[in-house]
């Protein structure tokens, strides 16, 4: 089989590590299923990225949908970045962790008039609008707090990201943003509201983007349509790439920050305002794996199943994308390669982690890694089944914590009553 060694995570001696801790030493202490990050990863990609734009003035906003564990957060913000937050709950955590308001900015196609009024309460840097009823709510709400909303506009340029049709969202066909033909007419009508001021354009075209070309003509679309609307006497003072930067799962062939920044940066200096990203999966991604031991192995006429205490409730996107994790065992053997799906215990056809993967052949006992799992893993579980969540650990040299414990089984009752 292939091994993935990537970032932080690497093999010594047939082992696995992540830094410079054997991920078997872990496990033997939390057990598994287990989600394992690397701080180093988490710093080395930020740094990176925030290097390749050195020549623009720009600020890095961590997209906490990715993974807002308090401390995967804190990382990022003790780094220097911002958090984008999509709900009350995210933005609950970020203020948890102390984040500075005026590097917080609320996302979200569907916001309530409560988040809003949670975000003007807490005097984040800005709120983005996504529709012109949004917008209408926003003054509203604002009007009623008596001050004035700090708002930019999310605009839809219908730019294939080329990605998975899920995780795309700057296509006419996406329910996200206004589109670009309607833009100008709902600035010039914002302008008009008492309680709000359009500060800034946004966009963002949607994730596991591996090409530079949707990104260099969206931005040239959403350029154009910034210096327009400024024109027309909009403050505005800021302009969002969004994020959605790929990362490698499989065999990807990715661009880095810095050709992104090389095919761009003269665009954006031109406008001569604050330009700002999100990314959320190109930081974490490969600096997280989920580990689980294998229960049994069966094989069916011709077919081999690993089955292993993981399942859809901790990692959902091979179910719901047919995404690609690679897998491999966290110790090397040298026992014969075979194919084989490798399975949860979750009650669905669908609850899988790979299927007809090549692997090294596993007995009962083996812990396997699943890679890439640092975004949209632990912050897409359930409970699914009645099952806990798993712990996360972060890795820090050669020492680990657990920053969240496993879930306990009261902790999943701890909100029902039964009925006296």
């Amino acid at each position: 089989m292939d091994f993935f060694e990537i970032g932080t995570f690497h093999y010594m001696n047939n082992k696995l590590y992540c830094e410079h801790k054997a991920v078997e030493e872990i496990i033997e202490e939390v057990g598994t299923p287990a989600y394992i990050y690397s701080k180093k990863h988490f710093a080395d990609q930020y740094r990176t990225f925030d290097e390749a734009f050195k020549d623009v003035k720009h600020a890095i906003f961590f997209a906490a949908k990715a993974n807002f564990n308090l401390n995967v957060l804190k990382t990022f913000a003790d780094l220097g970045a911002g958090i984008d937050v999509n709900s009350a709950g995210e933005l609950y955590r970020a203020m948890k962790i102390g984040v500075d308001p005026s590097r917080i900015i609320l996302s979200g196609v569907g916001k309530t008039a409560a988040e809003i009024k949670l975000a003007l309460e807490h005097n984040i840097k800005l709120i983005k609008a996504e529709s012109f009823e949004e917008l209408l709510l926003i003054n509203k709400v604002a009007g009623e707090a008596n001050t004035v909303a700090h708002v930019a506009l999310r605009i839809n340029p219908n730019v294939d990201p080329k990605t998975h049709p899920y995780i795309s969202t700057g296509l006419a066909e996406n329910k996200f943003g206004i589109d670009a033909s309607e833009a100008e007419n709902v600035y010039l009508e914002g302008l008009k509201l008492e309680n709000v001021m359009l500060t800034g354009l946004d966009m963002h075209i949607g994730s596991q983007i591996t090409t530079i070309a949707p990104y260099a003509e969206a931005i040239g679309k959403m350029a154009e349509l910034f210096k327009k609307i400024k024109s027309k006497g909009v403050p505005l003072q800021h302009f969002d790439v969004g994020g959605g930067m790929g990362v490698r799962y499989k065999n990807e062939n990715l661009f880095l920050p810095s050709d992104l920044a090389e095919a761009v940066k003269d665009v954006l200096k031109d406008l001569n305002c604050e330009i700002m990203f999100e990314p959320g999966r190109y930081l974490t991604a490969n600096g997280g794996i989920l580990v689980a031991e294998v229960l049994y192995t069966k094989k069916n006429r011709e077919k081999n199943f690993i089955i292993v205490d993981a399942s859809m409730t901790e990692l959902i996107r091979p179910s719901l994308y047919s995404a690609y994790h690679h897998v491999q065992p966290i110790k090397l053997t040298s026992r014969k390669d075979i194919k084989a799906d490798i399975v949860g215990p979750v009650c669905e056809s669908g609850d899988f982690l790979a299927k007809n993967r090549t692997i090294q052949e596993c007995v009962q006992g083996d812990k396997l890694a699943v890679m890439t799992a640092g975004a949209y893993g632990m912050v897409m579980s359930s409970n699914y089944n009645g099952r806990r969540r798993p712990p996360e650990v972060l890795v820090d040299g050669d020492k680990f914590y657990v920053i969240r414990s496993r879930e306990s089984f009261e902790h999943m009752l701890w909100d029902e009553e039964l009925i006296k």
